[in-house]
């Protein structure tokens, strides 16, 4: 348990940190992408100009979702509640909101420099990648933890295998 206090402060920082430049940048990439797909589908992109704004959300939900998933495992294991990963996922996503109103009004300048960087998400293939970050992170990590389950699997069914052939034996050479 003393791990998980000290570093808690550590992986909640980085998660905030993360999503706040998420938040940051997802708008810049979006609109990229969508004007891109309108050059080439009139029809599709105006139409997607339109929910512009719920496209912004579902990318900065799927990085709420990686961190807070993420999160509260290193933070508590498996054996997690469900009260409290649902209080860290609330705590984040709020944090990621309002927390940059926050730092837009005391920080301007800094802010400003940030977004400075968002010139490199003028380029659509930029831009899908960087909006590609939270799904490939889902991916691998559930690719990792299906891997992680196979090969527990595999050495039970190994340990119970022996144990059976060993069991044998000894009948047998009683």
């Amino acid at each position: 348990m003393s791990k998980a206090v000290l570093v808690t402060p550590v992986y909640l920082s980085i998660a905030w940190a993360l999503m706040i430049s998420y938040q940051l940048f997802t708008e810049s990439a979006v609109t990229t992408v969508l004007t891109s797909i309108k050059s080439i589908a009139p029809s599709l992109g105006i139409w997607l100009v339109d929910k512009q704004g719920v496209i912004i959300f579902v990318y900065a939900f799927a990085w709420v979702f990686v961190l807070s998933s993420v999160i509260p495992s290193k933070i508590l294991g498996k054996e997690r509640s469900v009260l409290v990963q649902f209080v860290v996922c609330l705590s984040l996503t709020l944090s990621a909101f309002l927390l940059l109103d926050i730092l837009k009004s005391s920080f301007g300048t800094v802010i400003d420099q940030l977004f400075s960087f968002a010139y490199l998400l003028d380029n659509p293939i930029l831009a899908v990648l960087y909006l590609t970050i939270p799904y490939v992170l889902m991916f691998s990590l559930d690719l990792k933890t299906r891997n992680s389950n196979k090969r527990e699997k595999q050495r039970i069914a190994n340990l119970t295998e022996n144990y059976l052939q060993n069991a044998e034996r000894a009948d047998h050479q009683k």
